[in-house]
C-alpha cells in the first residue's frame, strides 16, 4: 500500500454525459489513484473542496483494454473511478460549475 497524501488521491474529474446528469443528485465522479481507499477518497474530497461533506463513496476498478498495433498485443493501464455522493446540506464542488 502506497503512502498517499490527499492531493495524490484525486487525479481528475470524469466529465461525461452520465456524470453530468448525476450532478443534479450531488454525485460527482473522479478518476482516483488505483491504491486509494474509500476513506482516503472521502478525506481528499473534504480537504480539497471547501464546504463539501461526503455522505458516501462508491469505487470501481476498471481493467485495461486490449490494444493491438500490428502483430504486437498489449493492454492499457488499469484505472479506478470513484463516485462521491455529498450530503444535502453540503456545498457544491466549484470545478463543475458552468459545465
Amino acid at each position: 500500500m502506497a503512502d498517499l497524501k490527499y492531493y495524490d488521491v484525486i487525479l481528475a474529474p470524469v466529465i461525461t454525459e452520465k456524470s453530468m446528469t448525476a450532478m443534479e443528485e450531488k454525485k460527482y465522479t473522479f478518476s482516483v489513484h488505483p491504491d486509494a481507499t474509500k476513506t482516503q477518497i472521502k478525506d481528499a474530497v473534504e480537504k480539497m473542496f471547501a464546504g463539501a461533506k461526503v455522505a458516501k463513496v462508491n469505487t470501481m476498478n476498471l481493467d485495461g483494454k486490449n490494444r493491438r498495433r500490428g502483430m504486437v498485443v498489449g493492454k492499457t493501464a488499469k484505472t479506478k473511478k470513484a463516485i462521491v455522493t455529498l450530503t444535502s446540506d453540503s456545498a457544491d464542488i466549484e470545478i463543475f460549475e458552468g459545465l
